[in-house]
């Protein structure tokens, strides 16, 4: 009778065990089990907002995956530290507990090669070279003068193709609403 009893108590331990198992890893999986809650996309961006409003920065991209991966980019309208990434990650910690929601956190700066998605990201980069590409696929290269809501200004750069060289020359001036605008990235020049 013990022997059965002990072995009755080491299936029910198993079980539990395994429960616990399946709460903090299988989430990873394919499938998130139904007792394991998806962290709120507009929650996280809430409080990723309110901490970094203040400090000039803003949030690029924020994405929450099935298996609670939050992936956040941010920038700002100087630039933006990897202790600024880790002082965000660090508040958004202490309002969501890992044992609780099951989440994975990464915060970064957004790429030099990502292509612009707030308009505060053309604000910063006035004065710089830059690619914009077209809705109906033109593409144009020059120094962005300046931007707001709804049009950027760019000082468009041509390469004057004679047989001695292949100089860039300034093209026109051009005001491209920002409606028209597939994307835009900054150039890096060497």
């Amino acid at each position: 009778m013990a022997a059965l009893q002990i072995l009755v108590l080491l299936v029910q331990v198993r079980i539990l065990v395994g429960q616990q198992f399946k709460r903090k890893h299988y989430a990873r999986g394919q499938k998130v089990p139904s007792f394991i809650e998806m962290i709120n996309e507009r929650q996280i961006t809430e409080v990723a907002e309110n901490y970094l409003d203040d400090k000039g920065m803003f949030i690029v991209k924020l994405t929450v995956s099935k298996d609670n991966l939050i992936n956040i980019f941010i920038d700002g309208d100087q630039s933006v530290t990897i202790d600024d990434c880790i002082k965000l990650s660090r508040h958004i910690e202490k309002k969501y507990d890992r044992e609780v929601e099951d989440y994975e956190l990464r915060v970064s700066t957004a790429g030099v090669d990502q292509p612009f998605v707030n308009p505060r990201q053309y604000k910063k980069n006035v004065g710089r070279t830059v690619e914009v590409i077209l809705k109906e696929g033109n593409k144009i290269r020059g120094e962005l003068l300046s931007a707001t809501e709804d049009i950027i200004e760019i000082q468009e750069e041509r390469t004057n193709k004679n047989k001695k060289s292949n100089k860039t020359v300034k093209g026109e001036r051009l005001q491209i609403p920002m409606k028209s605008i597939e994307q835009t990235r900054a150039l890096i020049i060497f």
